[in-house]
């Protein structure tokens, strides 16, 4: 079976994703940000009044949000889909570009800090929708906005300044604002997004490097460069960091944006949209204020 994102530009090396994924679970997950979302994830889902016949959890790295959502009486059966047998219990696996899943045969899909490392997010999307039974919901949770700041600004200065010249050391993440149209261009309806700021502190940004490295998010770009980092780009950048972004107990700090997005596959019971010109009260009205005819204006700005 062939993926649109055959035909697209890779900016990750997928397998490469799924050996540090591995290397992760071997070391030790550090899990702190994927257990907030998944219980952030289990608040949303309790907001919609619905029960859920057949869910799936698509490529969330552990079973964090799995087990959360089992025990979710709002959810009759619930299948789990990862790229690796590792990190408890999974049900199918698969990679997230992949998804082995027959066309409306779900009523919830949810993701969480999975999507944000897929080559074709669009085409991933479009599998989602595909999956979704009518009026079934999408809802999930990945690293984008301006995540890593403080990290991708000190690589950057210190690699300028020892090297002469960069390289790509982070993920491009993807803006909230971009997000609505592809919802929409992947065929859901009613599309939302939000972003959740979370700020962690850190005893130096050693500690925060470790703690990337345990959750298999280290750099697995396509066009990264294929030798170690210097060491003495790494110390310097870690000097920038201390020096531009620590507090005043001399802790530093590090920037995650949790990009939510949520959207449900058209149902004719959803609202909809009135057609232009067909409201039947004045906007004055139903405020309650007088309404005031301006004066109008030519292109000039002479009174017409």
């Amino acid at each position: 079976m062939k993926n649109s994102s055959d035909a697209l530009p890779r900016v990750f090396d997928r397998a490469l994703a799924r050996r540090r994924l591995a290397r992760a679970f071997r070391l030790g997950p550090e899990a702190f940000l994927l257990e907030r979302v998944a219980e952030d994830m289990v608040d949303r889902l309790s907001a919609v009044k619905r029960q859920f016949a057949l869910a799936a959890d698509i490529g969330t790295p552990t079973d964090a949000m799995a087990r959360l959502l089992a025990a979710c009486p709002q959810i009759e059966k619930l299948v789990s889909l990862r790229p690796l047998r590792a990190g408890g219990q999974v049900d199918v696996i698969a990679d997230e570009e992949y998804l082995p899943l027959a066309p409306a045969s779900l009523d919830l899909a949810v993701s969480a800090l999975a999507l944000h490392g897929v080559n074709d997010l669009p085409g991933v999307l479009a599998q989602i929708r595909r999956v979704l039974r009518p009026d079934g919901l999408f809802v999930a949770a990945f690293v984008g906005g301006s995540s890593l700041t403080e990290l991708r600004q000190s690589l950057a200065i210190a690699e300028t300044e020892i090297t002469g010249g960069l390289s790509p050391r982070i993920a491009p993440f993807v803006d909230v604002r971009d997000l609505g149209g592809l919802l929409q261009r992947a065929g859901f309806a009613l599309p939302v997004t939000d972003v959740d700021h979370i700020t962690v502190r850190y005893g130096s940004p050693f500690t925060l490097l470790s703690d990337l490295r345990r959750m298999g998010a280290t750099n697995v770009l396509v066009e990264r460069r294929h030798v170690p980092l210097r060491r003495s780009v790494l110390l310097r950048a870690a000097e920038i960091y201390a020096e531009q972004f620590s507090d005043p107990d001399g802790r530093v700090r590090a920037t995650f944006d949790i990009v939510w997005l949520s959207g449900w596959a058209p149902h004719e019971s959803q609202q909809k949209p009135l057609r232009p010109g067909s409201a039947r009260m004045r906007l004055a009205d139903a405020l309650g204020a007088q309404e005031v005819t301006l004066p109008v204006t030519d292109r000039t700005g002479k009174l017409e």
